[in-house]
């Protein structure tokens, strides 16, 4: 039995809170993904990893599945 390959969606994220007094590893996170200013958003794809990314940061973005 084989596993059907599902090629993974797209999410954009957007930064609405500042990394100011967050975590340096938080901080180490959003330039992972490409984020550097406030309400600047990046589309991405929704791998294990980015997901995994975002949800550690979840409380500094705004996610939105394409």
């Amino acid at each position: 039995m084989t596993k059907a390959v599902t090629k993974p969606g797209k999410i954009k994220v957007t930064l609405v809170r500042s990394p100011i007094g967050c975590q340096a590893k938080h901080r180490a996170c959003l330039s992972g993904l490409g984020l550097r200013r406030m309400h600047q958003s990046v589309e991405l794809e929704g791998t294990p990893s980015v997901r995994g990314i975002v949800n550690k940061i979840y409380y500094l973005l705004k996610v939105e599945e394409i």
